[in-house]
C-alpha cells in the first residue's frame, strides 16, 4: 500500500478545488462513514467533490500517487467497496442536484443522489423511475448493479430505464455515454457495476406513479409456512403487471399498532402486494391472499409512494451490521420450501430476513443481452438472505446471523436457477461467483470494455471484473 509524503498531501491539499479530508480533520469521521456498521476503513485521504471536474482532478491524484481508490455515492453497499485503508475515497455525497423534465419524462441527478432524494424530486410530478426498497440507498450503486424494486414489474429495473450517463474515466476523461455516444461504456453500465468509470450523473426515465399507491401485507406463523409459500409460488404468477409482490420471508412481525402484540416479534412469512391501480382491484388480491395464506394478522391501506419507499427505513438504519447472499430461484420448489422452513427459525437478530421479489412483468420484456444485468430474464425469483443488526448490537449476534446466512444459502444452493446471483446483493464477491454472476459471454463483452476504459483496474473496489 502507497504511504503519502507530506509533501504529496499538502500539494493536492493546495490545488483541489473540492474539499479534502485527512485522518484528524473535524468532518472526516462523519464523511468516512458506511451504512455497513460492520465495515470500519480509513481513508488517507477523503476528496468531497462538487463536480465532474473535482472528481477527475481527485481520480489523477490518486493515480498519480499510486494510491487505491474508492467511490463513495450513497455509502450503502453492504462490502463496503465505497472505503478503502490507506487510500482515496472520492466522495460524492454533495453531487445530490436532481432536475425533472416532467414533459420528456426524464430525470438528471447527480452521482451523490439517494432514492429518496430523486423521489422527492420526480413525484412533484405524479412521477417515477424505478429504485429500491430504501430511500437512503444511493441511486448509483443500485442502478449501476441492476435495480430490483417495487416498480420491478411494472416498469423493469434501474438499468433498464438508463437513457444516458456522465462519466469520469479511469484517464480523467469526462465523457458522455448513451445508446448514441460510447455505445459500449453505456451497454456496460445497464448493470456491469461501477468498473468502468466513476458516473457524476444518470439520466432515466420516468413512469407515472402515485403520488398515492395502496399496501399490503398477508402475515402467516412458521405452523403454516409451508402451505402459505406453496400457494404464493402460485398466486403471484397471476398478479397483474401494476401489482408488486414481495415474499418477506422468516420476516418477525413487527411491534406496530397493527400487529397484535401476542405476535409482536413472531417468525412467519409476509406477502407484500404493491398496487398501483385501483384501490378495488387491490383489495381484491388482498382477499385472495387472504383466503390462502390463512393469516394471523392483514394490513392493508393507501400510501403515498414515497413513505413506500420509506418502510423499510427503520429496520435498516444507518450503521446497521449487515451481511447478505443471493441467488435466483426458477420457482419455489417443494424442496427450496422444506429448506425455508429448517432455516427460518434459526436466525437470531429480529431484523433479519429473506427479502424476496417475484420477477415478472416488464422484467422479462429485456432479452439477457440487451443490458448487462448479471441475471437471468426468465428467472421467478431474486431470493435475498439478509442478515441485519441495529447499530451497536453486540458483535456475537452478527456474526451468529452472518453465519447463518452462508450456510443457508449453501443448502439453497441445488434449488437456484444456475450459479448466477444477483451483484447487488453480494457481500463477498470472488472471481468465480462474478463471472457466474454474468455468465461466460457477458462477461468476456464486460471484459473487453473493461480493458478499453479501465485497462489498469483501477476501479476495482467493486463487483470486480478484470480487463482482458
Amino acid at each position: 500500500m502507497t504511504t503519502l509524503s507530506d509533501g504529496l498531501t499538502q500539494n493536492f491539499f493546495a490545488k483541489f478545488k473540492g474539499w479534502a479530508l485527512r485522518p484528524g480533520d473535524a468532518d472526516y469521521d462523519l464523511s468516512r462513514s458506511l451504512w455497513n456498521g460492520a465495515i470500519e476503513r480509513r481513508p488517507a485521504v477523503i476528496a468531497r467533490c462538487k463536480d465532474s471536474e473535482q472528481v477527475a482532478q481527485a481520480a489523477h491524484f490518486a493515480r498519480t500517487s499510486g494510491l487505491e481508490i474508492a467511490v463513495r455515492g450513497g455509502g450503502h453497499n453492504y462490502a463496503g467497496n465505497a472505503s478503502c485503508d490507506g487510500g482515496l475515497m472520492i466522495h460524492l455525497g454533495d453531487m445530490k442536484e436532481v432536475v425533472v423534465d416532467p414533459a420528456a419524462r426524464r430525470v438528471k441527478c447527480g452521482g451523490g443522489a439517494t432514492w429518496g432524494d430523486v423521489d422527492a424530486a420526480t413525484q412533484t410530478h405524479g412521477l417515477a423511475t424505478p429504485g429500491g426498497i430504501i430511500s437512503h440507498t444511493g441511486v448509483a450503486g443500485l442502478a449501476l448493479g441492476g435495480g430490483i424494486g417495487w416498480l420491478t414489474e411494472a416498469a423493469g429495473l434501474s438499468c433498464d430505464n438508463l437513457l444516458g450517463a456522465e462519466v469520469v474515466t479511469a484517464e480523467g476523461r469526462i465523457v458522455r455515454a448513451s445508446p448514441n455516444e460510447n455505445p459500449d461504456l453505456f451497454w456496460s453500465l445497464t448493470g456491469g457495476g461501477g468498473n468502468f468509470g466513476v458516473v457524476t450523473e444518470f439520466e432515466f426515465a420516468l413512469h407515472p406513479v402515485g403520488p398515492m399507491v395502496n399496501l399490503g401485507l398477508v402475515f402467516t406463523g412458521l405452523d403454516n409456512g409451508a402451505d402459505a409459500l406453496k400457494f404464493c409460488r402460485e398466486y403471484v404468477d397471476q398478479l397483474p403487471e401494476d401489482t408488486t409482490a414481495l415474499l418477506a420471508i422468516g420476516l418477525s412481525a413487527p411491534p406496530e399498532p397493527f400487529v397484535p402484540e401476542a405476535h409482536h416479534f413472531k417468525i412467519g412469512h409476509g406477502l407484500f402486494l404493491v398496487g398501483f391501480g385501483s384501490p378495488e382491484a387491490h383489495a381484491e388480491a388482498i382477499a385472495t391472499a387472504r383466503a390462502g395464506m390463512k393469516p394471523l394478522f392483514e394490513f392493508a391501506t393507501p400510501i403515498p409512494f414515497v413513505a413506500l419507499q420509506q418502510m423499510f427505513n427503520k429496520s435498516a438504519e444507518w450503521g446497521s451490521l449487515a451481511y447478505e447472499k443471493a441467488l435466483y430461484l426458477d420457482r419455489l420448489s417443494d424442496a427450496a420450501i422444506a429448506t425455508i422452513g429448517e432455516y427460518a427459525p434459526k436466525k437470531k437478530s429480529p431484523l433479519s430476513f429473506l427479502p424476496t421479489f417475484a420477477l415478472g412483468g416488464k422484467y422479462r420484456a429485456k432479452a439477457d443481452a440487451d443490458t448487462a444485468f448479471g441475471g437471468s430474464r426468465s428467472a421467478g425469483y431474486v431470493f435475498n438472505i439478509a442478515a441485519h443488526c441495529p447499530p451497536g448490537a453486540p458483535r456475537e449476534l452478527y456474526e451468529a446471523d452472518r453465519g447463518w446466512v452462508r450456510s443457508f444459502w449453501e443448502d439453497m444452493r441445488p434449488h437456484a436457477a444456475g450459479s448466477g446471483s444477483y451483484v447487488n446483493f453480494m457481500a463477498d464477491a470472488d472471481e468465480d461467483r462474478v463471472k457466474a454472476a454474468y455468465g461466460p459471454e457477458k462477461y468476456a463483452r464486460l471484459a473487453r470494455i473493461k480493458k478499453q476504459w479501465d485497462p489498469d483496474n483501477t476501479f476495482h473496489l467493486n463487483v470486480n471484473i478484470k480487463p482482458a
